[in-house]
């Protein structure tokens, strides 16, 4: 696999990890999983350990939950492929921090900057959140655009855009989807 930025989008339980997986599976040499999530309940807990349990043995893992773009910088030059599942959480867990407003875009910009600076190829996991209702709150819409500009960001510099639904997988712009 040549050096790629992949995004994988779809739904809630559309396949977006085990086809992520599947992708890193692909490459050779040093497979870095990152991992977003934290077990703030039992049934994130238990979600974990079982995507723990999924991967492949010989691949490292490391578990960032804001402070992607600076421990990325300092890991990537290890690995051939970085699996980042997901950036979903990663925008929650930035609206959630007491301190202050995040600048998520700024935040993106960062991330794709040690991306580029970098020979590893990243796979990186989003949900695609503009395809439903408008959301009651104020913090779920702030939530929604935010994530939608984080998809649209990276979107933009990706290679491949695979779109999950049901567990079938179109690359968006292998068929023909221009950026805006």
């Amino acid at each position: 696999m040549t050096r790629e930025l992949i995004l994988v989008l779809g739904g809630a339980r559309a396949g977006k990890s085990a086809f992520a997986q599947g992708l890193a599976e692909k490459g050779q040499g040093a497979v870095l999983f990152v991992a977003t999530a934290e077990a703030g309940d039992a049934e994130m807990a238990e979600r974990i350990v079982e995507h723990r349990r999924q991967r492949p043995a010989g691949w490292d893992t490391l578990e960032e939950p804001l402070k992607l773009a600076a421990a990325l910088e300092q890991a990537s030059p290890n690995y051939d492929t970085i699996l980042l599942d997901c950036l979903t959480l990663w925008v929650s867990n930035l609206l959630g921090e007491e301190q202050g407003t995040p600048d998520v875009e700024r935040e993106t910009r960062r991330l794709l900057d040690v991306y580029e600076a970098g020979a590893a190829t990243w796979i990186l996991v989003s949900n695609e959140v503009g395809l439903g209702v408008v959301p009651p709150s104020a913090l779920g819409r702030r939530y929604r655009d935010a994530l939608g500009l984080v998809n649209q960001l990276v979107a933009r510099r990706a290679d491949h855009v695979y779109l999950l639904v049901a567990g079938l997988a179109l690359d968006l712009k292998a068929a023909g989807a221009q950026p805006m």
